[in-house]
């Protein structure tokens, strides 16, 4: 048996393999530069506390609390 058969054949039976940290932690990072341009486009900045959040703000944090839960999905998500 040469060397590229035993490779394939290990590649083969490896288990799947989780997302993990390193994804979960690049979809994290991708939700808040979305968010900070979504503050940024309603003319705020993003973290800095406001007494009344006005719709686009909350429009945001919505927009952010769906991707932050897509990000949670993606990290217990099998990949080939």
């Amino acid at each position: 048996m040469n060397l590229r058969c035993i490779a394939a054949y290990s590649l083969i039976s490896l288990p799947l393999a989780m997302a993990g940290p390193l994804a979960y932690a690049a979809c994290q990072t991708g939700c808040n530069a979305i968010v900070v341009a979504c503050y940024a486009g309603a003319g705020f900045t993003f973290g800095v506390a406001l007494p009344v959040a006005p719709p686009a703000i909350l429009a945001c944090n919505a927009a952010l609390g769906t991707c932050m839960a897509t990000c949670a999905t993606i990290a217990l998500a099998p990949t080939p």
